[in-house]
């Protein structure tokens, strides 16, 4: 299985999907504003994998704010929760991620910026696990429902590099 995206040394790096099938290669993003640009020229697709990079992205991001103080922090990971909205304003599970991501402010209210950082990486860790989970259950709820052999029309983009890895039709 190809990865669709991953952390590599605490960047993110996604398959460029534009390439392919010709070219296998990676683009590694070290700022959040690359992972926007990722989304926008469409390095990544599909509404599942664009959720996980924007989850990625957001933690990245945290790590780049340089403030300690918990109310500069906030208002700096705001902007950038917008900057990324604004990648692909159509797409359901990037909005869906941000607003997980905004969540884990909102629950850690007494958390310190450094714990904030690390609770965003956990949770951007989870989204993607999350991805992947949900991936393979939809392909073993799939053996007991599809027969041997049948055609199954799926819509828009289901195989695995629309999402963190499996594939919504196959699992």
């Amino acid at each position: 299985m190809i990865p669709t995206i991953a952390w590599q040394n605490d960047h993110v790096v996604m398959i460029d999907q534009r390439k392919l099938p010709f070219k296998e290669s990676y683009v590694v993003c070290k700022t959040p504003a690359q992972v926007v640009d990722a989304i926008r020229k469409m390095v990544i697709r599909g509404a599942p994998a664009i959720g996980v990079a924007a989850a990625m992205g957001l933690a990245l991001g945290a790590r780049r704010i340089k403030s300690q103080n918990r109310v500069t922090f906030e208002k700096h990971f705001l902007r950038v929760c917008e900057q990324m909205a604004a990648a692909r304003p159509t797409a359901s599970n990037l909005f869906w991620a941000i607003e997980i991501m905004q969540e884990v402010l909102r629950q850690h209210p007494q958390a310190s910026v450094e714990e904030l950082r690390d609770l965003l990486r956990q949770q951007a860790d989870a989204v993607l696990a999350k991805d992947q989970s949900i991936n393979k259950a939809i392909g073993q709820n799939g053996l007991g429902v599809v027969p041997e052999g049948a055609t199954v029309l799926t819509h828009c983009n289901a195989g695995a590099l629309a999402t963190a890895g499996y594939g919504t039709a196959l699992g």
